[in-house]
């Protein structure tokens, strides 16, 4: 890896500061002073900053509680990010492994393993997100029992060309319903309930694929994964 990118990675310097801090001669390894950006760092290097031993941070895989106000966004907005609620070194780089809207509660994963977010969100291998939902009118009787007819069908959405997954509801109250999805389109629990006439008030996500959000974390909380749940995707 090139010294300018080693810098980038493991302080908090930009390439065209770790360039600048360089030519400074701000910079040693092995207690030597380097300024050459395309210099190569071993991987038993002491790579020092002003003093300071720098490291590569490595792969995280975070799990988050998310509370409403939050969005899961890279860029700065109107609204605190994901991101910002996590206390790690170089946290910006964390990515949300498919997002939630800013009124939308619960399970976030976070990395900065592009391969692993990706086995999360591929289509193709179609991981189930399982959501609970307070809605706005009463789902029962003839209703409900069509509503779980349609939700395992198929919906097609308002401006949609194909139908909906498979997807299995379960009542837990006339107006709270677990609903479990295998695809993750835009907005798509909160149109299928429009789908039928309904509206979702309030929604929060419990799991994705076997992987179930911590009841020990409050909103706003999270942790790291064990390898154990990383090594469940």
């Amino acid at each position: 890896m090139r010294l300018d990118r080693f810098l980038a990675e493991t302080a908090p310097l930009t390439r065209s500061q770790a360039k600048r801090v360089l030519a400074q001669g701000e910079v040693t390894i092995d207690g030597e002073v380097v300024k050459q950006a395309a210099t190569q760092v071993g991987g038993h290097a002491r790579v020092a900053w002003r003093g300071e031993v720098l490291a590569l941070v490595g792969l995280r895989y975070v799990m988050l509680h998310k509370p409403t106000g939050v969005e899961c966004t890279a860029r700065r907005g109107l609204y605190p990010r994901a991101v910002d609620l996590i206390d790690l070194p170089k946290a910006e780089r964390l990515q949300a492994v498919g997002r939630l809207d800013v009124d939308t509660t619960g399970l976030v994963l976070l990395t900065d393993d592009g391969q692993w977010s990706h086995r999360v969100t591929a289509p193709r291998r179609r991981c189930p997100k399982t959501y609970r939902a307070s809605l706005a009118r009463p789902l029962e009787g003839g209703a409900l029992a069509r509503a779980i007819a349609d939700f395992h069908e198929g919906i097609l959405l308002d401006g949609e060309t194909s139908p909906t997954r498979p997807a299995e509801l379960e009542p837990l109250s006339s107006r709270e319903v677990r609903l479990t999805i295998h695809e993750g389109r835009y907005h798509q629990v909160r149109r299928m309930f429009a789908a039928i006439g309904n509206h979702v008030e309030a929604l929060h996500r419990e799991s994705i694929g076997e992987l179930a959000l911590d009841t020990a974390l409050a909103p706003g909380e999270w942790r790291e994964l064990s390898a154990e749940e990383t090594a469940l995707f």
